[in-house]
């Protein structure tokens, strides 16, 4: 999302099927290979093939390398985004193998979850096609695309058939640290990973429903 006219919107970013290409096209060199070996610590929450089983732990399968490499470094350093559990997985890995386990969870295909609470979708259907225009928040699909999948050259994220439960939880953690200054370690309710403090902004104008909604559409987008 950008704090822009909520009428722009940006091509979407075809998902690459070759992990080897999809690192090559965001800059990240990246062994496949190698990440498989090193995902066998992640499958407990990522899933066998960065499908996450449960809403609480993200899909990691299809998402854009780069993406998943700036997201591991950021929870090593715990600057602008923490999470204790994480914190202890990237510890001991290193720049080559972030790369790796990049490279290899954004070729797995990625499975389809749809939207768990209908009742909702339509609202977030709207606030993602044309935002919210009375609170300045630009529609999502500017940045994410028609149907979801980010724009890897300017690392947006792909968020369509991702969890709603733990698109919500983003969004939340986005709000809270609206205003945010860099620290030794962010508390792990807020996040401040998003370029120029976009996603903040944005989130912190939209109420608990206005989340909700959101991320249910986005989770059956595909």
């Amino acid at each position: 999302m950008k704090k822009l006219l909520t009428g722009l919107a940006l091509t979407a970013i075809t998902t690459f099927g070759s992990a080897a290409l999809a690192a090559e096209v965001v800059g990240v060199d990246g062994d496949p290979e190698a990440g498989k070996q090193l995902s066998q610590t992640c499958v407990g929450c990522h899933g066998t093939d960065g499908n996450s089983p449960q809403g609480m732990w993200p899909n990691l399968a299809g998402q854009h390398a780069g993406y998943i490499y700036k997201q591991l470094r950021h929870f090593k350093s715990g600057e602008l985004r923490y999470n204790a559990q994480m914190a202890g997985m990237v510890g001991g890995l290193s720049e080559q193998d972030m790369r790796d386990l990049a490279a290899y969870f954004s070729g797995q295909p990625h499975k389809v979850l749809g939207a768990g609470d209908e009742a909702l979708v339509e609202q977030g259907r709207k606030i993602y096609m044309g935002g919210i225009a009375s609170k300045n928040v630009a529609a999502c699909i500017a940045c994410h695309g028609p149907r979801g999948r980010g724009n890897p050259a300017a690392d947006y994220p792909r968020v369509g058939g991702q969890w709603a439960q733990y698109l919500l939880t983003q969004l939340q953690q986005f709000s809270a640290g609206h205003g945010y200054q860099p620290q030794s370690q962010i508390p792990a309710d807020r996040r401040a990973s998003d370029p120029n403090g976009m996603m903040r902004s944005l989130a912190a104008e939209m109420t608990e429903q206005e989340m909700r909604a959101v991320a249910e559409y986005m989770a059956g987008l595909h």
